[in-house]
């Protein structure tokens, strides 16, 4: 099929969508996970008065990741996902999804090569890409500090 062939095919056979409303559904979901996020925050401050700020952060991001891996799990999430499209990936939730569908869809063929070897399939060049940048970031600025 030419390129041409394939576009109009894509224009003739693709569900149109609003740009606005998208946009307001990405915004609206997006903004309730992380309002979320941040009630499990104020609670845990309540429930664990004496813990340091940095531990109620990382509990809040276990239980964030839990809920979008049990959702995934139960087939919510990726109802939320078709409503709420970029605000349902950007936040944790939605790296927590990222990992989980593969593992669900190739757990059929088996623990290693299957689950494990397809988990970070889509989460997995984001996580290298991230710690790449991070590590050039940081050699960066170690050479600004030795110039200064």
């Amino acid at each position: 099929m030419e390129d041409k062939q394939y576009m109009d095919y894509i224009h003739t056979h693709a569900q149109k969508s609003s740009h606005v409303t998208t946009l307001v559904w990405a915004f609206l979901v997006g903004g309730l996970i992380c309002c979320v996020g941040q009630a499990f925050g104020d609670i845990f401050k309540v429930l664990l008065p004496n813990w340091e700020q940095s531990k109620i952060s990382a509990l809040v991001s276990m239980t964030m990741i839990f809920l979008g891996s049990f959702l995934t799990a139960i087939g919510v999430y990726d109802k939320i996902g078709i409503h709420a499209g970029g605000g349902s990936i950007v936040p944790i939730t939605g790296f927590a999804n990222s990992v989980v569908s593969p593992a669900m869809e190739f757990n059929k063929e088996g623990i290693v090569l299957g689950m494990m070897a397809k988990m970070f399939v889509i989460a997995g060049p984001i996580i290298v890409a991230g710690t790449v940048s991070s590590v050039v970031t940081g050699f960066i600025y170690w050479i600004v500090e030795l110039i200064r």
